[in-house]
């Protein structure tokens, strides 16, 4: 089966797999290509069969350790052991995650830089600002890293897209960057940069034509910010909003009634019916849905607009933008997976459809380098920074604090989405401006060597190299170990089989995505709150989040489900009235997430598992639910 391990390695330090699945000296004599479609269509039999089989664990304290799941895990996934250069470049480039022990499951998307990459610019430049102990790594020599901060400005939309701004060589870099990592032609798509994501999504609402093009269609399994804000600000503007349904239980659209709503209503020649807003991927569930939508969207007169920010890393290379061409595009980058997530958003127009938008005056952003401000910190400038994270609300805002040198304090991550301000101690873009020209001289000065206006963005330059194929694998490994795992976890002495856990949208699955939607279940088959269940995994270094799914669609035959799940919605938005959010528990079913990144690992996968095993002792979910409730549900000692 595989030979045995003294010591398992989860960071890629030996260039081969630590263990051998099939005999060496047996001949492999299947077809490529015949394998890969065999295992994908006995993928869901393959993980049932091969993990855990014929076996539940009712007591945490029965899991098999860390080494053993392993083992199993490869033995049912062997091709994971291909995919050991993330391990590497975890090990290389991302080791604050096991210096603080920490399990990043909490957002998904992409980084522009490397820990390791930030950390040694910055340990470089500002000697004193190193104050954790690292493995030994190359310096950066390049004078220019962008380590950024934003700035607000305010333009003309229509002009800034068609003719662009004043940008610094190091906000040009980024933009190209990610231009060629997004796979997107200048010569077809304007980008501007905004504050975060909802901020996108926002300034689109705001100028687009909803008094001549009158619908909003959007597809979305769970409530969002971003796209609570479309929604309100297109119905102020004069639009009509319809939301796809999704069907219960594994969350698929429901094709019909999807298909009638947008092809309703034939128009006269040269009209739209509105904005069409779809994602590949839901950010929640995992569900991934046909690329075929937004064909159909476009030949019954819509304008699309995709949302990226939910697409894995490398998927950008699949979605074939010169067949669909949507009108707009909206996606987010952070700049450091596992420390500081703050970014921005990046809203793409196409050429040909930024005539339909109207004149506006947009909030957007410019990239300020944060050399920049380092290098006045010791005349004049001790402030604070507020950045937004470009995640939505399945990433809290973190801010970080300056007192010339860098970080006086690590970022807190908290939860909710707050704006963000590019001002520094209250000063506006011409002062901003000011502090650039001073630094200018001040870096000539100084520097006595040529600018390198390179920009080199680590962990993009690793997803390029890893590809597509590599990390859908992976993900799909992990993400489906994991749901396979925690179904499971069965309740001990109940009158009646009760599973821990319940997982919404697609369970094992070749095809799907690497987020996760669950609820834990008490012995009385009572809900544990997420949000509880969140705050005890943060205790624990575990970074989790929750979410709410919405436009749910009930067949007939589970009817009595229904009633169960409004019912408990019920009950949960009477618990928690007077809530500022307008009470979003009415709006659907509150659930816990997970995402995997493109460097999570399984140790990542199996703490979370032995973390929500925790939850099959009675006396554990007592007491800490009656400590929460205590606490009147607002802050929880951690």
């Amino acid at each position: 089966m595989y030979t045995e391990v003294n010591k398992l390695c989860f960071n890629g330090c030996c260039p081969a797999p630590l263990f051998t699945i099939n005999d060496p000296e047996k001949p492999t004599t299947s077809n490529p290509t015949n394998s890969r479609v065999e295992n994908r269509r006995n993928f869901a039999a393959t993980t049932s069969t091969t993990l855990f089989p014929n076996t539940e664990f009712s007591n945490p304290d029965t899991l098999p350790c860390l080494q053993e799941a392993f083992a199993q895990f490869i033995s049912a996934y062997p091709q994971y052991t291909d995919t050991y250069q993330i391990d590497q470049i975890r090990a290389r480039e991302y080791y604050n995650l096991t210096l603080s022990n920490h399990v990043c499951l909490d957002y998904i998307g992409i980084g522009l830089y490397s820990f390791s990459q930030l950390h040694n610019h910055l340990s470089n430049t500002y000697p004193s600002a190193s104050a954790s102990s690292s493995p030994p790594q190359k310096p950066h020599h390049s004078s220019d890293f962008p380590v950024f901060h934003l700035s607000y400005k305010s333009v003309n939309l229509k002009e800034q897209l068609l003719k662009g701004g004043n940008e610094s060589k190091l906000e040009l870099a980024i933009k190209n960057r990610i231009r060629d990592f997004l796979k997107i032609s200048e010569d077809e798509y304007s980008l501007i940069l905004t504050a975060n994501r909802t901020s996108a999504f926002k300034l689109l609402a705001e100028s687009y034509p909803f008094g001549s093009c009158k619908k909003l269609l959007t597809v979305y399994d769970h409530d969002t910010e971003a796209i609570d804000t479309l929604v309100t600000t297109s119905e102020k503007r004069g639009a009509t909003s319809m939301a796809a349904e999704f069907t219960w239980p594994r969350l698929r659209i429901h094709a019909s009634k999807l298909r009638s709503m947008i092809t309703s209503k034939k128009l006269r020649s040269n009209k739209r019916k509105g904005l069409f807003v779809f994602q590949l991927q839901s950010r929640v569930t995992g569900a991934r849905y046909s690329y075929q939508w937004m064909k159909v969207a476009q030949e019954h007169g819509w304008h699309v607009l995709l949302d990226a920010c939910a697409v894995g890393p490398k998927d950008m290379d699949s979605l074939g933008l010169s067949i669909f061409q949507p009108d707009f595009l909206i996606c987010s980058f952070y700049k450091v997976f596992g420390e500081n997530p703050s970014g921005f958003g990046c809203l793409f127009v196409k050429k040909s459809a930024v005539s339909i938008l109207e004149d506006y005056t947009a909030g957007i952003v410019s990239i300020v380098s944060a050399k920049k401000l380092f290098y006045l910190s010791d005349e004049s400038f001790e402030g604070e920074i507020d950045e937004n994270d470009p995640q939505d609300e399945l990433l809290g805002s973190s801010s970080s604090s300056f007192s010339g040198q860098m970080f006086s304090r690590p970022p807190r991550w908290e939860k909710g989405e707050t704006s963000t301000s590019g001002i520094i101690n209250g000063n506006n873009v011409s002062e901003i401006e000011e502090l650039e020209n001073v630094y200018k001289e001040r870096h000539s000065r100084r520097s006595g060597h040529k600018k390198n206006s390179e920009v080199e963005c680590r962990c993009l330059d690793h997803v390029d190299g890893l590809g597509l194929s590599l990390m859908n694998s992976r993900s799909r490994y992990l993400v489906n170990w994991l749901i396979h795992a925690l179904t499971k976890l069965q309740h001990p002495n109940a009158s009646a089989r009760v599973p821990l856990v319940r997982i919404y949208g697609p369970k094992i699955k070749f095809d799907r995505g690497p987020a996760l939607a669950f609820n834990v279940f008490d012995w009385k088959g009572e809900k544990v709150e997420p949000i509880l269940i969140q705050k005890l995994a943060d205790r624990k270094s575990i970074s989790l989040s929750y979410g709410f799914l919405q436009h749910i669609w009930f067949p007939e035959k589970y009817e009595q489900e229904k009633s169960e799940v409004l019912e408990r919605r019920r009950l949960e938005a009477k618990e928690s009235s007077g809530n500022k959010r307008k009470d979003k528990e009415n709006k659907g079913i509150r659930v816990v997430t997970a995402a995997f990144g493109f460097i999570a690992n399984f140790a990542d996968a199996y703490r979370l598992w032995a973390f929500i095993a925790q939850f099959l002792d009675a006396d554990f979910v007592e007491k800490e639910r009656w400590r929460f409730t205590a606490l009147n549900q607002k802050t929880v000692e951690l």
